[in-house]
């Protein structure tokens, strides 16, 4: 059961939602209850829930996979996080772009094989939220949720762990080395059509597609953030 928290903690559902995992028992591996059952044990609503779920996924202390729930990371929890924050600052941007390319073409590959309808237009409902993002921290955030969309699309569970691990190094990378020009993408920001190359070939069944337009994806960010190609 959860422990009475005072009235500070009770206004922060990430602290909440932390002592009731703790409290719980609960390890690497094991399912947290379904959102409707959170949202009554911690009397809050399901967007707040949501929310506080969010910055646990960000932290490596969970991770979720549609259709089957959340499970508690294999990474021990912010302690993991934190070696991968870690690992970031001592990573350069050239090796992780190297590493992106490793592994982001090959998840969009076997989206493009695995991907459900419903799957699809989570892809396009984040693409478009960035689309229309009017700050640079709108827009990544929403970059961030399609591109782990495409990652659920794999409907591989280790997939999606190594994109969640991946994609934690490389915020921590481009903390120290991105420096934005202006308040917001530019209606002609190149990524939103490198986005829609991604989605046609995902939709279109199309894996040789899918991976290709990734690869020229990140290839693309490579040249615009870094100088790189």
């Amino acid at each position: 059961m959860l422990k009475v928290l005072d009235a500070r903690e009770r206004d922060d559902p990430v602290t909440m939602l932390t002592e009731f995992i703790a409290a719980g028992g609960y390890v690497p591996g094991d399912r947290l209850p379904a959102e409707r059952e959170l949202i009554v044990e911690l009397g809050i609503s399901r967007a707040t829930l949501r929310k506080a779920l969010d910055v646990l996924e960000r932290d490596g202390m969970i991770w979720r996979h549609v259709g089957k729930g959340t499970f508690i990371s294999s990474q021990g929890g912010p302690a993991g996080a934190g070696n991968l924050l870690e690992l970031g600052r001592h990573l350069t941007p050239v090796k992780m772009i190297r590493a992106r390319l490793c592994i982001e073409p090959a998840i969009a590959r076997e989206a493009a094989i695995n991907a459900s309808r419903e799957a699809i237009l989570r892809i396009n409902a984040a693409k478009e939220r960035a689309r229309e993002a009017l700050t640079w921290e709108e827009y990544e955030a929403e970059d961030d949720h399609m591109h782990r969309a495409i990652a659920e699309c794999t409907d591989n569970p280790l997939l999606l762990g190594m994109f969640d691990q991946l994609n934690q190094v490389r915020r921590a990378v481009a903390l120290g080395n991105v420096v934005r020009g202006s308040d917001r993408p530019p209606e002609n920001h190149s990524s939103f059509m490198e986005h829609e190359r991604i989605l046609a070939a995902i939709e279109a069944r199309d894996p040789s597609g899918a991976e290709a337009a990734m690869r020229q994806h990140i290839a693309s960010v490579s040249a615009r953030l870094f100088g790189e190609d």
